[in-house]
């Protein structure tokens, strides 16, 4: 997987006496203090102005090179026109279907004051929020049956980032 940050948040500079980020690695590598949580992100390249993309494969695969076995995985989107949601991934119908109802609930041209043009963007990412949090159990994210998780692209097509941090407990 290319494109791949880590990094661990809350170590204080011991120079400027404030927080930094720096790459580190997982823990029991020698990188991460025991106990702590790191963060990765990957690249989203979305092909279409509305698009929901199943991110599960790339969100798992970080969880196995995390080797946690139990805790929990937030999936962060650090945009203000992009989302992500967990929902059925059978069936290809109803991403569409989803789209085709928020188009209609929520039109690209409106009665809209923001000058960019992508109001409708900005609505659609805030009505499904930019992060998910998902369980760890037995090292496999604990979805449903026929949940994924999709990023969800409303301002595209654009290369997005996404965050996912792993984080370890009992």
């Amino acid at each position: 997987m290319t494109g791949i940050r880590q990094i661990c948040y809350g170590e204080k500079d011991p120079v400027k006496n404030r927080r930094m980020s720096r790459l580190v690695g997982w823990p029991g590598n020698g990188f991460m203090k025991p106990g702590g949580a790191a963060m990765k992100q990957f690249s989203v390249k979305t092909q279409a102005r509305s698009q929901m993309i199943d991110i599960t494969a790339q969100v798992r695969s970080i969880l196995r090179e995390s080797r946690v076995e139990s805790g929990i995985c937030f999936v962060f989107v650090p945009h203000t026109t992009a989302a992500v949601t967990i929902n059925e991934n059978a069936d290809p119908d109803v991403p569409r279907d989803i789209l085709a109802q928020l188009d209609k609930t929520i039109p690209l041209r409106g009665d809209y004051l923001h000058s960019e043009g992508n109001s409708a963007a900005h609505i659609k990412a805030s009505l499904f929020g930019a992060s998910e949090t998902v369980l760890v159990e037995g090292g496999s994210l604990v979805l449903g049956t026929w949940q994924s998780i999709f990023f969800c692209e409303f301002d595209g097509p654009r290369t997005r980032q996404v965050c996912v941090r792993i984080v370890p407990g009992g």
